[in-house]
């Protein structure tokens, strides 16, 4: 397997284009990550199926959130999308988020070339209200019964703001 932090770049930041990696299929139970130190995805944990994801979940190779790991996108498929597969995808917004105390912030992506909505979605605007409130309780509750209380949903940002949070990461990462 290639290590996705040598053979891809963030992509092209400033025109909304990124470089995303999936980790995590929508619908899947397990916590799949990408491990830097040995290029390969691993296993972290099986959740409970109540908090199957609700959308792909990856990162943004060479990047580093405050969290210390790759800056996470949730990538807007009807279908999941299997681990390890990377897509150029349009940024639309963030999902700020706080999880344990520290930054943890959500890149909201679709797909660049995406015929099944002839690419209807440019904008959070785009997404209806129901959309954002399945993301907001999944990831104000995923950890309920281990942690309850450590997750916290700060709001959300527009496609400029989500720039400028990928931009502030791969200058972290070039540290």
């Amino acid at each position: 397997m290639p290590d996705f932090n040598v053979v891809l770049t963030p992509g092209d930041v400033d025109a909304g284009l990124i470089n995303t990696v999936v980790e995590i299929p929508k619908w899947s139970t397990l916590k799949i990550e990408w491990n830097r130190n040995v290029a390969a995805f691993q296993l972290d944990r099986v959740e409970p199926s109540i908090f199957a994801k609700p959308v792909n979940y990856g990162f943004i190779p060479q990047t580093l959130d405050e969290d210390g790991d790759e800056l996470d996108t949730l990538v807007l498929t009807n279908e999941p999308i299997p681990t390890g597969v990377f897509l150029e995808a349009i940024v639309i917004g963030v999902l700020k988020f706080e999880d344990d105390g520290e930054v943890d912030d959500k890149i909201i992506c679709v797909p660049a070339d995406d015929r099944n909505t002839d690419d209807a979605i440019k904008s959070l605007d785009d997404l209806h209200g129901r959309w954002r409130q399945k993301i907001e309780h999944h990831f104000m509750h995923y950890k309920d019964l281990k942690k309850p209380g450590s997750t916290k949903v700060l709001g959300w940002g527009d496609a400029e703001e989500a720039k400028r949070i990928i931009k502030e990461c791969i200058a972290r990462y070039k540290k």
